[in-house]
């Protein structure tokens, strides 16, 4: 799902991510529900690398963690387009002329995932991190956890705390 590209990572300026120590994930219903109505798309892929992630930064997982992680996944139905060639039909201008323009022609649909992954100080209740990512979504599961894997290790290369 997310191998396109980091869209976006944010941070909130003077935390020491080094005082944290451990982790957990909420309930990811409770962000967006309809998002998950129909089976999450890849949340259970989600909430594995990203664990691996905050594990490989030294981060333990705990049921009264030092950071909670939220992870918000939305899905949207996209048209594929292309431009037109010059081989395809001209358009009538009327007095026997001819105009060829270039444009825009629907070539498929597909879907398209975001995920967006916030780590909330689970002291004060604040966002200390965000990190957005978004692709095409795979119908093969194969690929759709490589593509999560892949983008969620490029998202946290941006986070503040390296791999241990």
């Amino acid at each position: 799902m997310l191998a396109r590209a980091v869209e976006s990572t944010t941070q909130a300026p003077g935390v020491n991510f080094s005082a944290y120590k451990t982790y957990n994930f909420m309930d990811v219903t409770a962000r967006n529900e309809a998002a998950f109505a129909g089976g999450a798309v890849g949340i259970e892929e989600l909430k594995q690398a990203v664990g691996r992630e905050m594990e490989r930064r030294g981060y333990q997982r705990a049921e009264s963690p030092d950071l909670w992680v939220n992870i918000g996944v939305v899905t949207e139905q996209k048209v594929q387009t292309r431009e037109s060639t010059i081989w395809e039909a001209p358009r009538y201008i009327g007095q026997r002329r001819y105009h060829w323009e270039a444009q825009q022609v629907p070539a498929g649909t597909y879907r398209e995932g975001t995920a967006t992954v916030d780590v909330v100080d689970a002291a004060r209740n604040e966002q200390v991190w965000q990190g957005i990512a978004a692709s095409a979504l795979s119908k093969n599961p194969e690929k759709l956890a490589a593509r999560i894997d892949e983008g969620i290790a490029t998202m946290f290369k941006k986070y503040p705390v390296p791999p241990r």
